[in-house]
């Protein structure tokens, strides 16, 4: 049995959920998200929560029961308080800033990259080494946040690069003579 999957999604005040068929749709303060669950899973509402049960006995319904669970939490957790990635910038003339839609990032190429935001994020660069991404969908937030970390890994000598905050950067002796 599934310990995530037995818990039921509680509904927040100001939040609301509607099913058809196998998919759910939920609205809430900051927007409305909606998600397919597999007909291995039956979604059901009662009394202010969200209920998922499997279809049957089988691995995939079991393994597809904890799954859809986590999903509908997200949706909730999402149109309610949303989702936040800190990225931090560590080396020297390395930075970031907002123009329009566009992160401008200064990460010692011989060029600014220029990072156009997708619909449905917020970028925003409070100080010019830190970045921080937010919106309601955490797949897209995280996705973003890896997107704009790709374009200069922390590296493991010196240590600088794009890092999410509170990121350990195993750093490596360099070379004795």
């Amino acid at each position: 049995m599934s310990r995530i999957g037995k818990k039921p999604v509680e509904l927040i005040n100001g939040v609301s959920a509607s099913v058809s068929g196998q998919t759910i749709e939920v609205k809430g303060p900051k927007g409305t998200r909606s998600f397919t669950a597999t007909d291995d899973v039956t979604l059901t509402i009662d009394e202010g929560s969200i209920k998922v049960t499997p279809r049957g006995t089988s691995k995939r319904a079991r393994q597809q029961w904890g799954m859809a669970r986590s999903m509908v939490e997200n949706l909730v957790t999402g149109v309610t308080a949303g989702f936040k990635k800190e990225l931090e910038i560590q080396g020297v003339g390395y930075r970031a800033a907002m123009n329009g839609n566009i992160l401008k990032l200064s990460l010692g190429y011989s060029h600014e990259v220029n990072f156009a935001v997708p619909d449905g994020v917020t970028v925003t660069s409070p100080k010019n080494t830190e970045i921080i991404v937010e919106g309601i969908d955490q797949q897209l937030v995280g996705q973003v946040a890896a997107n704009i970390r790709e374009w200069r890994k922390p590296e493991p000598y010196k240590g600088k690069g794009i890092r999410y905050k509170g990121e350990f950067v195993f750093r490596k002796e360099g070379k004795k003579k």
